[in-house]
């Protein structure tokens, strides 16, 4: 069984969160279609929705690499639970604070958008920083953490959308890119105290929430419907779908030592031929639609993934190029800084209202394509810099 660290693994986070950092920053008034996400309602799909799901199977894969070190220490399953759901909780809080602040009503909040924005993101860093020496500054951290929970309780109190059905109140709504990581993560970590290095009942957990996914988009959920307001990502299915089928590649990784990388390609390989033509198959009856959440698009994105991370890994893995994957590591290894610090420089340039992204008005397609690319890459480059200074969000 594979134990090591597997370089790839990091580089897929990197690379998707990369991705994800490019598509986010594109003018689509601009680029061509294909790069961004497709309307709800066509059957089809562009560069960006395959990079969520990207980063949901990445989650999926590492999920056995990190839980069993727990349980190799002999951690109490209780124990590891615990670390599980506050790992989840944490995604899902920060996640809802992130989707609500487009909803802030500046008037009736006291607050702007982005000022309101960009308290709330200073809240998380403070409170969900891997400070260092945070033993031996133990009241230190702990006021700073407190200072944050304050920040974030205050801005909670004082939001108001300006909406009569929810004035007052945040909303959950789709819970955000990172509530949905969190709902993902929740299920397969559960899944994997349960079923542990088992590919057969790991197996039998995905068919159950492709089964949930097929049940949902034709209608047969109605039942369930006052749970999904807390509990839709988990009966949609989707989510859950694609990140128990990165767990289930992850413990395949775990079982087959590098010197038998041939042997993995093929299952890989094989594994992202049966998730293509089962999404292709499905597409009969669902269109391949990312907004819409449906069985096609999930496997048809996860057999991308398995494509993608099996020649990463026989690249830089089993061949060992991976002098070039050093640009990705940063991002890699620190998500969520990544994910997240490149926000707060938004609100503070819309705030300061200084033409810095000069590159998004411009109408020629390659300029904008560029822009975002170099922005993306500084993103990188920004999130290395801050872990350098000891700033590093770790859940």
């Amino acid at each position: 069984m594979s134990s090591g660290r597997i370089l790839s693994i990091d580089i897929m986070r990197g690379l998707t969160l990369l991705l994800m950092l490019f598509v986010n920053d594109l003018n689509m008034n601009v680029v061509p279609a294909w790069l961004g996400h497709t309307e709800a309602d066509t059957d089809g799909m562009g560069l960006a929705d395959w990079v969520f799901p990207g980063f949901l199977f990445i989650v999926g894969m590492s999920v056995p690499f990190a839980l069993s070190k727990r349980l190799a220490k002999e951690e109490p399953v209780n124990m590891v639970i615990r670390h599980i759901v506050k790992r989840s909780a944490s995604l899902i809080i920060i996640g809802v604070m992130m989707l609500n602040t487009s909803r802030v009503e500046p008037v009736l909040t006291g607050l702007s958008i982005n000022l309101w924005a960009v308290l709330m993101y200073a809240g998380v860093f403070l409170i969900w920083n891997d400070y260092l020496d945070r033993e031996k500054r133990f009241f230190t951290v702990a006021a700073l953490r407190l200072t944050g929970l304050i920040i974030l309780v205050f801005l909670i109190f004082k939001f108001n959308s300006g909406k009569p059905e929810n004035s007052g109140s945040l909303i959950t709504g789709w819970w955000g890119i990172l509530g949905q990581i969190g709902w993902g993560y929740l299920v397969t970590a559960l899944a994997y105290v349960v079923c542990r290095e088992s590919i057969f009942k790991t197996s039998v957990v995905a068919v159950f929430f492709l089964a949930m996914n097929i049940l949902d988009g034709s209608g047969y959920t109605g039942f369930l419907e006052k749970l999904k307001p807390v509990l839709g990502i988990i009966i949609q299915g989707n989510v859950p779908l694609i990140v128990t089928a990165g767990l289930l590649g992850g413990l395949i990784l775990r079982k087959i030592p590098r010197q038998e990388s041939g042997r993995l390609i093929f299952l890989f390989a094989g594994m992202a031929i049966i998730c293509l033509g089962s999404g292709f198959f499905l597409r009969k009856w669902f269109i391949i639609s990312k907004i819409l959440a449906t069985p096609s698009w999930g496997l048809i994105c996860t057999g991308i993934s398995f494509m993608v991370f099996i020649l990463l890994y026989w690249i830089i893995d089993v061949r060992g190029y991976n002098r070039w994957t050093l640009f990705l590591q940063p991002a890699g290894e620190n998500s969520l800084t990544t994910y997240l610090a490149p926000n707060i420089l938004y609100h503070l340039i819309w705030m300061s209202g200084i033409p810095v992204l000069i590159y998004k008005q411009s109408s020629d397609p390659l300029i904008v394509i560029a822009g975002s690319l170099v922005w993306a890459l500084l993103m990188v480059g920004l999130a290395a810099l801050l872990a350098r200074f000891g700033i590093r969000l770790r859940i």
